[in-house]
């Protein structure tokens, strides 16, 4: 099979000058008006006795094959030694792009939806969001639960009375709406409030099969990165389980996908306008690449839209947001000097910069005062949200007094949460540094019992008792490979200049190294699932690179081949091994320990 790797270059099958058939390897960003390889430099020239071959000619290439790279396709060998006749393989080339998706993201769904309503407890966190989420699907804005609720809603079945007093909380609406449409279709209950994380979840392995597809112009290593976070026991978890992260995680990634076909489609409409030469080509044109408008591109103010919701979701999105639009101008730049532009900084801040950020950050900006309409729309008698009657009680008066009451309350409010953002440093046995985060120094223990043998799924003849528990744990084996691809990765972007590698490295930086800022502040690991999409990404491009490119030979690519295939098995055998773990199963207490692979996972 056929699959784009590591390399950043597709091929192709370009007509030179001379009017000879060749077959050549390009890059989506290969550098304009590259020197033949006889005028090279000497130090070029000596180096190609190490294997060095430099850039191919790009004069004598379509520049739309540049801009917008065709996907690689199977080998026609494959079909013909699978027997499948040419106008059915044609057809499954044509479809593979959401059969495969499809079928991963089927696996996945069938994973997460297996028993969701186990265990049968409030676990973790979900005793803020799940209650949470009930409150502001029925009354608008966040409730002060008694202490005895989750016991109460329990043993009622949901069937609770909402408490009358509004409640301080330090995280926006959005992601507690997600949990509280779930409350709302299947009942105040542990399914209920973990079924659209899991919907999400689920949604969120489709996103990175075609987000991988678009991006290494492979299906192959867009079904695996897929696939590989389908078995990660980190997403697993929190899939199955009621807390913010796992939707803002799929925020992200949404953004992430509406850039990426966002930049697509900006290069596919950049190349229609640039000129053609006498045999049908186009050509680089200053002109065109500095002047060229792009229209109001959709797709970004989508991306402005998932954003908001994003940051509406937990304030982390904010970093999500500034690193975004920084990636997106660097895309709009690379595409316009690909297209011949001579100041492509300049024409970007001309043509493009202005609507970017207008797509972006206004939108994203109005989708989250918009998140917060129950709490605005609450009564200002004190019986409303939490500090909703501020601006007309504590906060008379003033230099802002002329802002609407409930603008000054909101900022009130904020305000006060971000103080206890900055000043949280409340010790938690399952906090972690985010050094420790990449090699899973320590997890995070969600729920844990000792049933005795014969009760609770505990085998009656374990002898002892047994341990369940839903552990918040990364798939070892897939964690401590994407340690090796994250360095891969800032090799190919630092070394390689691949645009690919540089967007699954900002991905990872975007929703990782803020929180190095905060290393006295009470963190924990499971925060980590924002960027694990990008860490299989990561590790999808890494065993594309060790497969190897389509035109090497037969053996390097059986070996390659293999060599990826079982490193594949041994981390979906990783998942199957720790599975007890990931679910609450009761297994006997030796079978456990067996699994506490380092002390710090204790």
């Amino acid at each position: 099979m056929r699959t784009h790797t590591g390399h950043a270059r597709d091929s192709h099958r370009t007509v030179p000058y001379d009017g000879a058939v060749t077959s050549t390897a390009s890059s989506t960003d290969t550098r304009q008006g590259q020197a033949p390889l006889d005028q090279r430099p000497s130090w070029q020239q000596r180096l190609r006795r190490f294997g060095y071959q430099g850039q191919p000619r790009s004069d004598a290439r379509d520049v739309r094959d540049r801009l917008v790279p065709p996907y690689t396709e199977p080998s026609p060998r494959l079909w013909a030694a699978l027997g499948v006749p040419h106008p059915l393989a044609g057809r499954l080339v044509r479809w593979s792009g959401w059969i495969g998706p499809l079928l991963v993201t089927l696996l996945a769904g069938v994973l997460r939806f297996w028993n969701l309503g186990n265990p049968r407890a409030v676990i973790f966190d979900e005793t803020y969001y799940a209650k949470d989420a009930w409150a502001l699907v029925h009354r608008g804005f966040e409730l002060n639960w008694d202490k005895n609720a989750n016991d109460l809603v329990l043993s009622s079945g949901g069937n609770v009375t909402l408490p009358a007093d509004a409640a301080y909380v330090v995280h926006p609406p959005v992601g507690k709406y997600v949990i509280g449409l779930g409350e709302l279709m299947f009942g105040f209950d542990p399914f209920g409030w973990r079924f659209m994380t899991a919907v999400l979840g689920t949604l969120s392995v489709l996103l990175l099969c075609r987000i991988g597809r678009r991006l290494f112009r492979s299906t192959f290593l867009g079904c695996l990165a897929g696939a590989l976070m389908a078995v990660d026991g980190l997403h697993f978890v929190m899939s199955r389980t009621a807390l913010l992260d796992g939707v803002l995680m799929f925020f992200v990634l949404a953004a992430f996908g509406c850039l990426l076909v966002d930049r697509d489609r900006a290069r596919a409409r950049l190349a229609a306008a640039l000129p053609l030469d006498e045999d049908g080509r186009a050509r680089p044109d200053r002109h065109t690449a500095e002047t060229a408008r792009l229209g109001w591109r959709p797709w970004r103010w989508a991306a402005g839209l998932m954003l908001g919701l994003a940051i509406g979701t937990k304030w982390n999105g904010l970093y999500i947001l500034a690193a975004f639009c920084l990636m997106a101008v660097l895309w709009d730049v690379g595409s316009r000097r690909v297209a011949g532009a001579r100041h492509p900084y300049t024409a970007v801040l001309k043509r493009d910069t202005g609507l970017a950020f207008l797509a972006t950050v206004p939108v994203a900006l109005v989708t989250y005062v918009l998140s917060w309409t129950g709490w605005i729309l609450s009564a200002t008698d004190g019986s409303g949200g939490y500090y909703r009657n501020w601006a007309a009680t504590g906060g008379k008066g003033g230099s802002w007094a002329f802002l609407p009451d409930w603008l000054r309350s909101l900022w009130h409010y904020e305000h006060q949460v971000y103080e206890f953002h900055v000043g949280l440093s409340s010790p938690h046995t399952y906090q972690s540094n985010p050094w420790s985060w990449l090699v899973l120094g320590r997890p995070v223990s969600y729920f844990y019992e000792s049933p005795a043998p014969g009760k609770d799924g505990c085998p009656a003849d374990a002898g002892e008792k047994c341990a369940r528990e839903v552990l918040a744990l990364g798939t070892p084996l897939l964690w401590w490979v994407a340690c090796f691809a994250v360095l891969y990765v800032l090799w190919r972007w630092f070394f390689r200049r691949d645009w690919r590698a540089g967007a699954i490295a900002c991905g990872i930086a975007a929703g990782y190294l803020p929180w190095f800022m905060y290393q006295e502040r009470t963190i924990f690991f499971f925060y980590a699932v924002v960027f694990l999409p990008f860490l299989c990404l990561a590790v999808a491009m890494l065993l594309g690179a060790i497969i190897g490119p389509p035109r090497s030979s037969d053996t390097r690519r059986v070996a390659g081949a293999t060599a990826a295939g079982v490193l594949v098995l041994l981390i979906t055998w990783n998942f199957i091994y720790f599975w007890p773990l990931y679910t609450g199963t009761a297994i006997p207490i030796d079978d456990w320990r067996a699994r506490m692979w380092l002390d710090t996972w204790v």
